[in-house]
């Protein structure tokens, strides 16, 4: 069934205007999830090549164990010479013919190749569906990470937001100790210069989150012009899903993974699929066995011959009628090595396949692997850019006291500043890094995106 263009558009700003009405007008993780796999183009497209599969499956069975039936009708009038098929001798005359047939043929033995193909279309329907998933799992992943970017920035925003609410402050204060005379016009400057730098920063931010929103809409499929926003009050939730301590087995979750991926999945029905086919191949140098069966019956008669009447419709049709019943066997002898060269090309392809299922398996254990040594690294960087943060924040907030005070000059106010900005900074940036990674490892796990806790 087609679908318009203006049909999946006006459904796409429909479920864009529940997302963007209910509650605060944000969506979660999750939810965006849902949103681009529901709205993805590259879903639809496996899920019609899916039906062509299942079509399949059900052709290769109806041709395993159902013959062929055919009927047909005929008529025709001849106007020269014809054979009487009263008489069976030759006749001037001009004639009409009216003919019925049905007949039915099914395969008995042709190198069980019917079978063959019922597995390799099963296989199909197979790994279809796996590569669905697969779809899925990399729209959630990059969701994810397009996500991720969006409250990174939006975090952002809001610490350089309160870093310019800081600077105004001093600034405004630099100015009024400079009309007590408690400061140097240097030193306004300075400040004034400090709260430049973190206007430039925020604007800079906020054209990185204008763009990051773009590219998060763009993954979901979400309309371009539509309003979306995240879910932003989960930062500390978020940090209590840090651990520093893992206690599973590598070597399982590469096992796991191996046997559930969808690659692993699709690259071992590969594989089966080619050896059946190769099977194939070779039962083709095999005899043929087929059995066919038919009736039919006709009507003549010879119009415009004076004197002439013909049997009635209803006697012809009874006494005109037969049956015949045949068994072919067809034993292959000769075809220009066709059947041999073909026997080559299947060995070749299952050894490609082979070789290409033993590459897969290579691949994931080592992206298994490296993903769990990644997390690992990844838990140990945030806990200590937490730590850096924490003595960040606690020697601004001591420069500060010192800068109103006027024990340091607003060079080392403002590198304090910047300590911390970028302290903070680093742990969120942290912080979401190791969410991705520990996403990974959960799904080598065999638990999808779309199912973990967030």
């Amino acid at each position: 069934m087609k679908v318009s263009k203006q049909i999946i558009i006006a459904s796409a700003l429909l479920a864009a205007s529940f997302f963007t009405c209910r509650g605060e007008n944000r969506m979660s993780l999750k939810e965006c999830m849902e949103y681009a796999i529901s709205n993805s183009t590259k879903i639809r497209i496996q899920q019609a090549d899916n039906d062509d599969a299942r079509i399949a499956r059900r052709d290769a069975i109806l041709s395993a164990f159902t013959p062929t039936i055919e009927g047909a009708i005929s008529a025709y009038s001849n106007f020269g010479r014809s054979v009487d098929p009263e008489t069976n001798t030759y006749i001037s005359t001009t004639s009409f013919n009216n003919g019925y047939s049905l007949s039915a043929g099914i395969n008995l033995f042709n190198g069980f190749q019917a079978v063959n193909n019922m597995k390799i279309s099963k296989t199909a329907v197979m790994m279809g569906v796996e590569r669905e998933k697969q779809l899925q799992d990399e729209i959630c992943l990059a969701t994810m990470e397009a996500y991720y970017n969006v409250a990174y920035y939006s975090e952002l925003e809001r610490i350089i937001q309160s870093q310019v609410e800081t600077a105004q402050s001093a600034l405004r204060r630099a100015e009024k100790e400079e009309e007590l005379g408690r400061k140097g016009h240097a030193d306004v400057v300075q400040v004034a210069a400090d709260l430049a730098d973190r206007e430039y920063q925020l604007i800079s931010t906020q054209n990185k989150l204008a763009d990051a929103y773009i590219t998060l809409k763009d993954i979901m499929f979400f309309p371009i012009d539509a309003e979306l926003r995240i879910e932003l009050d989960q930062v500390g939730k978020w940090e209590n899903l840090v651990s520093a301590v893992f206690g599973e087995n590598s070597a399982g979750i590469v096992e796991q993974a191996q046997s559930t991926l969808p690659s692993a999945i699709i690259a071992r029905g590969a594989m089966d699929n080619a050896r059946v086919e190769l099977s194939t191949a070779k039962w083709k140098l095999a005899p043929r066995l087929s059995l066919y069966g038919g009736w039919s019956t006709s009507y003549y008669s010879y119009p415009g011959t004076a004197g002439y009447v013909p049997d009635s419709f209803s006697m012809q049709f009874r006494n005109n009628g037969g049956e015949y019943v045949q068994l072919s066997l067809s034993i292959p002898i000769f075809d220009r090595l066709s059947r041999h060269s073909n026997i080559v090309r299947k060995k070749n392809a299952y050894a490609r396949a082979s070789a290409q299922y033993d590459q897969t398996m290579q691949q994931i254990e080592a992206e298994v692997l490296r993903a769990v040594a990644d997390r690992n690294g990844a838990s140990a960087a945030y806990l200590q850019s937490q730590k850096r943060a924490a003595v960040q924040k606690e020697a601004f907030a001591l420069n500060q006291k010192k800068y109103e005070q006027g024990i340091i000059s607003p060079i080392e106010y403002q590198t304090s500043s910047n300590n911390l900005l970028n302290a903070q900074a680093e742990k969120l940036n942290a912080l979401l890094s190791y969410l991705i990674k520990r996403s990974v490892v959960e799904y080598y796990q065999g638990v999808s995106y779309i199912h973990q806790e967030f």
